[in-house]
């Protein structure tokens, strides 16, 4: 009998994963930094389905993926043995058969606190787990009880967001600054990310990957609001300290996590060091320009003000480490997927 269930067993991992691979699928929540496009499903104002937004993905086609190219969740994917790239959730060009190997539920600005959500009329966290429980039921249906499950359980887990609760809640909307102090939201933010580590873990969720916050004080918006203020064109170094603070909560979250879960194997994916050094030393990894981005004048447009009738776009997007004003280019965004395929998700190879 034990011999039967072994040979199963093996018929499912091989059936799923090519030759028994150990992550069948990748997963996705977050933001528009991992974002494939659920937003053009939805009646917001962020979105990036038209060009240049694509200009270097697959046919050169605009996704609605805040890049010129792909995205991170796309090459963890292809690092994998996957698919080349996520599909989104809400892209009607898809269905069950495609999100078996890779799904997105990610929505552009959004974050941990639903108030950020709906500063851009955006999807909120929780409505992506909800979206979630309905591909486990689709998945189910198409491949069976048991390889679903396996497919749940082995699969990887992005989880990228929580710059949008700081830029475009905490220092955005004075009720929230009212409210707390920068200390107190942090602690806010850290419940309800624990809370959702839980929540996906109860519905089956074993491996993941929370991505830290980048130095988000050296986005070219952030830089021209610095300008603006007549502080120079330097990065913010109050919005990076928040950063590498909340960073340092996030991991010892993690740890936390890890230790009292059984089965729970989530790593700290932390960008920040990786970024700042291109940021720091452009020329060292292949870039020219780190201040400002490839897209329209590079200082502020993102979404609908970059578009393909702005004169001022940049012509090779591999010069340059940001795509548009909070966005990196796809070449920067390989740099740091290596580099977490070296340090933290090689774990799961």
């Amino acid at each position: 009998m034990a011999f039967i269930s072994i040979v199963s067993a093996c018929l499912v991992l091989f059936s799923i994963g090519g030759a028994a691979a150990k992550v069948p699928a990748i997963i996705v929540f977050g933001d528009s930094s991992v974002d494939a496009g659920n937003n053009n499903q939805i009646s917001t104002v962020l979105k990036s389905n038209f060009r240049p937004y694509g200009r270097d993905f697959f046919g050169g086609q605009p996704t609605g993926r805040f890049s010129n190219g792909r995205v991170p969740p796309d090459l963890i994917s292809e690092a994998f043995g996957l698919r080349a790239f996520v599909p989104a959730y809400l892209d009607p060009a898809y269905n069950v058969s495609d999100f078996a190997k890779g799904v997105c539920f990610a929505s552009a600005g959004t974050g941990f606190d639903n108030a950020t959500s709906n500063v851009l009329n955006v999807i909120p966290l929780w409505k992506e787990v909800e979206y979630y429980k309905e591909y486990q039921t689709k998945l189910k249906s198409y491949l069976g009880e048991t390889k679903a499950k396996y497919v749940i359980s082995e699969a990887l887990y992005i989880i990228s967001l929580g710059t949008n609760d700081f830029l475009e809640n905490y220092y955005t909307l004075p009720n929230t600054r009212s409210q707390h102090t920068i200390d107190q939201f942090q602690d806010i933010l850290l419940g309800l990310a624990e809370n959702f580590v839980k929540d996906i873990y109860g519905l089956g969720a074993r491996k993941m990957s929370f991505t830290g916050l980048p130095p988000m004080g050296c986005l070219p918006l952030e830089r021209t609001t610095n300008f603006m203020n007549g502080n120079g064109d330097g990065c913010m170094d109050n919005y990076n300290a928040v950063a590498l603070h909340f960073n340092g909560k996030l991991s010892g979250m993690v740890k936390k996590l890890n230790e009292e879960m059984p089965g729970l194997q989530v790593v700290f994916s932390n960008p920040y060091d990786v970024f700042m050094q291109i940021i720091q030393k452009p020329s060292s990894f292949g870039f020219e320009v780190a201040s400002i981005a490839c897209c329209a004048t590079g200082m502020f447009e993102m979404g609908y003000m970059c578009d393909a009738l702005n004169p001022f776009t940049c012509s090779d997007a591999n010069k340059y480490v940001f795509w548009d004003s909070f966005h990196p280019t796809e070449k920067t965004s390989r740099i740091i997927v290596d580099y977490f395929m070296k340090h933290t998700l090689n774990q799961f190879l």
